[in-house]
C-alpha cells in the first residue's frame, strides 16, 4: 500500500502561481511513477503531469505544458506541482496519483490517490 497526501492548495488570482506538494508513505517511493490529475465540478478527471520513477520521462497534456512543471525528491517521499501562470480554467481538485515504474496519462493505469487538494484560481 502507498498511502498519499496532497497539500498547496487554495485560492490564487489569474497569473499567480501555486506549489502542489504530495507526500508518499508505505512502499518504497522510488519504485514508483506519480501523476497528477485534476476533476472539476461535472466534467471527467484530466491528466496533469506525469514523472516516472527515475525522475524521467515527464509529459504534459498541452493545456498546462510551459506552465507546470512536475519534479519528485526521492529522499524526501515526495512529489512537486509547481504551477505558473494560473488561468480560472486550471480551477479543480488536483490528486496526486502512484503507479509502478513508469509513468502515464490515463487515470486508470494509477493504483493510488490521495484525497485531493482544491486549486481555485479567480478571474
Amino acid at each position: 500500500q502507498v498511502q498519499l497526501v496532497e497539500s498547496g492548495g487554495g485560492l490564487v488570482q489569474a497569473g499567480g502561481s501555486l506549489r502542489l506538494s504530495c507526500a508518499a508513505s508505505g512502499r518504497t517511493f522510488s519504485n514508483y511513477a506519480m501523476g497528477w490529475f485534476r476533476q472539476a465540478p461535472g466534467k471527467e478527471r484530466e491528466f496533469v503531469a506525469a514523472i516516472s520513477y527515475g525522475g524521467g520521462p515527464i509529459s504534459y497534456p498541452v493545456t498546462v505544458k510551459g506552465r507546470f512543471t512536475i519534479s519528485r525528491d526521492n529522499a524526501k517521499n515526495a512529489v512537486y506541482l509547481q504551477m505558473n501562470s494560473l488561468k480560472p480554467e486550471d480551477t479543480a481538485v488536483y490528486y496526486c496519483a502512484a503507479r509502478s515504474t513508469y509513468g502515464s496519462s490515463r487515470a486508470m493505469d494509477y493504483d493510488y490517490w490521495g484525497q485531493g487538494t482544491q486549486v481555485t484560481v479567480s478571474s
